[in-house]
């Protein structure tokens, strides 16, 4: 009778995919006007195959027909590479049964990438898993909870397809290894120390859910989550079992000072471990701004450097805590703990800049914004300050999103990192004054007068500083690109030096001809280059300001994806003796697999927080624009050939092959 029964759901199965299958061939066949009007049909029926046992596996040995057909033309879920996990759950918890099966259907085809069954043109399969990992992080409760009564009146029968996607993606990608490799995944993330901790944050919330959820076995995995989830609910022993902030401010009350300082030492112990921050930490903080100023100086976390820095600007470090700091952003802490520790306030201009900033009036638009992105738990001033402490503790931690602007996130860095009080003049403009005005070669460039810039919309998933300056910064960068057309060779000749500033060097070097985009005189680049960055070519001279450079960007199968903007750091041998470039990335994860054995590293290889990093060679090969010292040159000539002839191999294997001619071959050159 069972096997009745079985064979019964078979069929049933078989009918519904033989009428999906009819569906995609009348949509691939459709007209592009056409395509509209078929996709309702495919999309019902997917729904009703979702539905059913094996439902999810008969659509990811579909997802390339049903892409093919078009089910994707012309919607968000066209371009994978663009996706963010984040709203996945919006997505799959809509009561539109067209959105929810969308997006389950971009989930089955990004599980046919990552298990390599479909080779896709935009997304590598190493891309395709991480993105699954993460959305089956955020969405970890679908994966072991049954549909609440909420999600049963929202969504009626359509809830249980989320499930059956999370059960079949999990059972694909392996039961056992999920919440380890979502740990292993979140810890690769904090140690580059982003600005943008929120996703990482909901990750932790949600294992934290399903460890205390008696209905969820777990089996043996999860274990390496208890300092996650401990440092942002259990941190220390007054707040272990997580008992809210209320009960935690009481209790501090009748403490003594060795009792808070135990306090303080956990909290900034797990701070700094993790690079995240628990509310209760910013409760502490602020019941000890009536104690003792060295109890705060344990709470920080600081070393010597810190703690001197803290006694001479105490007042200012006080009332930043007292602005800036609440259980709503109390990221804002470790961002002024590296702050302190980084002795930025011994530059004559940032105290007053900071002052400024705490008495800024924002702008209707400013405050639009920043309560648009962020909500209204703390005033959009606490959330701007919380921000401008961030980015100067983390100059290496901007992020710029899901948007096309590396140039502007890149400046922004630049500027935290080497001229901190010239962003605050920026943002102040940008706060306050709703414009922010530059110069390009003498002439004004008001981001209020400038058409557009590279986004083609405002972005949103940005950090409060980004999320006010950036679009100023986008449009003068385009307009400064419109300024040069009409010159012969790249405009990053000169827009880069009057965006970023003085310090960007005025020689500049590229490999790639604008006109015709095949590479150009490739032995005087790649020799320039050593010239100009390797210790042992340019007379041990360590890089004193970073300098704004641009790569060809590879996917894991060394296939070109496009240009991007970087920043040189520096130069060093890594504890193996290797010669590494160490560099900023203002992609969002800055840990990748660009092809061909070229993996960029973002830890345990000597890399500071935040910082990326490749050996000199893998870094020369994915190469295209720098800048330098005209006036300073080292020694070009005495680069073995054997070096650059493994630098040409990388490139030759990857973004060159279609790019070199008989004026640049990809072969060294004599001496």
């Amino acid at each position: 009778m069972t096997y009745d029964t079985d064979q019964t759901a078979e069929q049933k199965l078989q009918l519904v995919l033989q009428k999906l299958d009819d569906a995609t061939q009348q949509l691939q066949e459709a007209a592009g006007f056409a395509k509209p009007g078929k996709l309702p049909r495919v999309l019902d029926t997917a729904r009703r195959v979702l539905l059913q046992e094996g439902g999810c596996a008969a659509l990811e040995a579909r997802s390339q027909q049903l892409e093919a057909a078009g089910v994707f033309a012309g919607a968000d879920w066209e371009n994978p590479q663009i996706l963010v996990p984040s709203l996945s759950s919006h997505s799959l918890q809509s009561p539109d049964s067209n959105l929810v099966v969308i997006e389950a259907l971009s989930e089955l085809r990004l599980l046919a990438v990552a298990l390599n069954s479909y080779t896709h043109p935009l997304i590598s399969a190493e891309q395709a898993h991480h993105y699954l990992t993460q959305v089956m992080a955020i969405n970890l409760a679908l994966l072991f909870t049954p549909p609440s009564e909420a999600e049963r009146e929202i969504q009626g029968r359509l809830a249980q397809v989320p499930r059956n996607l999370f059960k079949h993606l999990a059972e694909r990608i392996g039961y056992e290894h999920i919440i380890d490799q979502l740990i292993d995944e979140i810890w690769r993330i904090l140690r580059q120390r982003p600005i943008q901790v929120e996703p990482v944050k909901r990750m932790v919330t949600q294992i934290a859910i399903c460890q205390q959820d008696p209905n969820i076995d777990l089996g043996g995995s999860g274990q390496g989550a208890d300092r996650l989830v401990s440092s942002l609910y259990g941190t220390t022993q007054a707040c272990r079992e997580d008992p809210g902030v209320e009960v935690y401010l009481d209790r501090l009350t009748s403490m003594d000072n060795k009792a808070l300082q135990s306090e303080a030492i956990g909290f900034a112990r797990a701070m700094h471990d993790t690079g995240l921050v628990s509310p209760y930490h910013a409760v502490l903080l602020h019941h000890l701004l009536e104690v003792e100023d060295y109890l705060i100086t344990e709470a920080l976390g600081l070393s010597s450097t810190g703690r001197d820095c803290f006694m001479c600007y105490r007042q200012l470090t006080l009332t930043l805590i007292k602005k800036a700091i609440h259980p709503a952003t109390a990221q804002g802490i470790y961002g002024l703990a590296l702050l302190l520790e980084r002795g930025i306030l011994y530059q004559p201009p940032v105290a007053p800049a900071l002052w400024r900033q705490m008495g800024l009036k924002l702008s209707a638009w400013s405050k639009e914004r920043l309560t648009l992105a962020f909500g209204v738990q703390v005033s959009p001033e606490a959330r701007l300050l919380e921000g401008v402490l961030c980015i100067l503790g983390q100059p290496l931690g901007v992020g710029q999103g899901n948007n096309p602007t590396c140039q502007s996130a890149r400046a922004l860095s630049m500027w935290a990192y080497n001229d901190p009080d010239y962003l605050l003049q920026m943002l102040a403009w940008a706060a306050r004054d709703d414009e922010i005005i530059m110069h390009f070669e003498g002439q004004p460039i008001s981001s209020m007068e400038s058409v557009s810039g590279v986004a083609k919309e405002l972005p949103v998933d940005l950090d409060p500083v980004s999320l006010l300056v950036v679009p100023h910064l986008d449009r003068i960068y385009a307009e400064m690109g419109r300024r040069c057309i009409g010159r012969e060779g790249d405009p990053h000749r000169w827009v880069n030096p009057e965006f970023h500033g003085w310090w960007s060097g005025r020689g500049f070097s590229i490999n790639v001809d604008v006109a015709t985009g095949q590479l150009y005189e490739l032995d005087r680049f790649l020799r320039s280059f050593y010239a100009c960055y390797h210790p042992y070519y340019n007379g041990n001279q360590p890089l004193i300001h970073p300098q704004p450079a641009g790569i060809a960007i590879t996917d894991s199968a060394a296939r070109f994806i496009g240009w991007h903007a970087i920043t040189l750091l520096r130069v060093a041998l890594d504890p193996e003796e290797v010669m590494r470039v160490y560099f900023y990335n203002p992609n969002n994860d800055s840990g990748q697999n660009w092809g061909d054995g070229v993996v960029v590293s973002t830890s345990d290889k000597g890399e500071r927080f935040g910082e990326s990093s490749l050996p000199f060679t893998q870094f020369a090969s994915r190469l295209y624009i720098f800048h330098h010292d005209p006036l300073e040159g080292g020694e070009a000539d005495e680069v073995p050939n054997e070096e650059l002839e493994e630098v040409k191999g990388y490139m030759e294997r990857s973004w060159g092959a279609a790019r070199h001619s008989s004026d640049s071959p990809l072969q060294a050159t004599e001496n």
